[in-house]
């Protein structure tokens, strides 16, 4: 289909390298903004970009497989967007402007934005049962793992982390006996204050996950069609398939062999707030970032939806030397066991967390919020099924209190209310 976006064809692309979301809501932006050059997108997948989400949820559980894609394909073709699907970038040469295909082809840039995202970790003692061994990262590993879920009648899921938990609901839900080895002592103690964590694990028991927590993988091989995992304290655990979720290791291969600033804690690259990369016209988005926190200016690596489309808008605009507004307060949210989880702000050990409402129990359906407070600030809000009060707390997180953490649990009042409380505004 011809284009009927109109371009400056005088001046050298903007190169998007990597096809995910943040590459593709970058495409989309800087349309958006009115930008009329010419955009080249380069992806290594064979699809067209699409959202990572429902890759662990609808697109394993449903009978049909739902399309995940960001935009149509028409919209491309449209707005004049060069879409280069299935095609890798080895090399990144900054200061001359240029990204390197694998194909032998040289796409020159006025700017370059890298969101080559990240791959999946990968555990060496897997090797020996590598057939029956999944990760979950890409379409391609969703649409495997799905169709062998269709005749396993077990799943063994190494690693407690949001994925691995969605994939054990998901597994849960499909019939099939879930087994999930988490070396730490309680489920995304990270992330959750220790009250979540221990309704987290007793929620995924009462739905017929068996945990094992605080467990090390001594070794894991095939066995009889399936495989066999031996744990540090040497009991035997069988499945019919596994699956390794124990992180993302961010993609800075380009940016690295680029000379790019590289953080030495989290592996990404380091941008700052307007996703400015240490090299002139290259940029970076999504999860192949390490960004400063608004608050601190310490260097974060954010894994999140919300993150890669905050930060694709940030780097369209500054590719193109707009002002915009700055990034949104992170939020994330998962889906499990039968309860809608959304976290807003960010985790600290040191917060002192206040609850309103009641943490449903067991399989029971309910819906609570927690207030993350330090010194007076509110720092985390965490929704179970409440999201849309949640939303009601956007303006507060990261504001001194203006009232008593313990007004904010008041179970008779209203979510707009508590907030307008929270930030001293009068109740309207």
């Amino acid at each position: 289909m011809a284009s009927t976006f109109p371009s400056d064809d005088h001046a050298a692309p903007i190169v998007i390298v990597g096809a995910g979301q943040a590459g593709g809501m970058a495409a989309r932006c800087l349309r958006e903004v009115g930008y009329r050059g010419a955009v080249i997108i380069v992806g290594d997948e064979a699809h067209l970009p699409y959202e990572r989400p429902p890759l662990s949820k609808a697109v394993l559980a449903d009978e049909q497989v739902p399309d995940v894609s960001l935009m149509p394909a028409s919209f491309y073709a449209e707005h004049g967007i060069d879409l280069k699907t299935g095609t890798r970038a080895i090399r990144l040469d900054a200061d001359r402007r240029q990204v390197e295909l694998e194909d032998g082809a040289i796409l020159s840039f006025s700017s370059c934005l890298l969101a080559t995202g990240g791959r999946a970790r990968q555990l060496p003692l897997c090797a020996g049962a590598a057939a029956a061994v999944h990760t979950l990262r890409t379409l391609d590993d969703a649409l495997r793992l799905r169709e062998a879920m269709r005749t396993a009648n077990s799943v063994l899921i190494i690693g407690g982390g949001f994925l691995g938990l969605e994939i054990a609901s998901t597994a849960r839900m499909r019939g099939l006996e879930a087994m999930l080895v988490e070396q730490a002592p309680q489920l995304l103690e990270r992330a959750l204050p220790p009250l979540l964590s221990r309704w987290l694990g007793e929620r995924a028991a009462a739905h017929g996950v068996q945990l094992h927590l605080n467990a090390s993988l001594a070794s894991l091989s095939e066995d009889a069609g399936g495989v066999r995992a031996v744990l540090g304290d040497g009991a035997t655990l069988r499945a019919d398939l596994a699956v390794v979720a124990v992180g993302l290791a961010p993609e800075v291969t380009l940016a690295r062999e680029a000379g790019l600033r590289i953080d030495a804690h989290n592996g990404g690259i380091v941008v700052d707030a307007h996703c400015r990369t240490s090299a002139a016209s290259v940029f970076a988005a999504g999860d192949c970032t390490s960004r400063p926190h608004a608050a601190t200016g310490a260097l974060v690596r954010l894994e999140s939806w919300q993150n890669a489309n905050e930060q694709a808008r940030i780097a369209a605009a500054a590719m193109l030397g707009i002002d915009t507004a700055p990034a949104a307060t992170p939020w994330f949210w998962t889906d499990q066991f039968g309860c809608n989880v959304q976290m807003l702000g960010h985790r600290d050990p040191a917060l002192d967390y206040y609850v309103r409402g009641t943490l449903p129990s067991g399989c029971e359906s309910g819906k609570a919020l927690l207030f993350g407070v330090r010194e007076g600030r509110l720092e985390h809000v965490v929704a179970i099924n409440a999201g849309g009060d949640l939303r009601a707390f956007r303006d507060a997180v990261d504001q001194p209190l203006a009232c008593a953490p313990q007004a904010l649990c008041d179970p008779d009042a209203p979510a707009k209310q508590l907030a307008r409380l929270a930030l001293g505004r009068a109740r309207t």
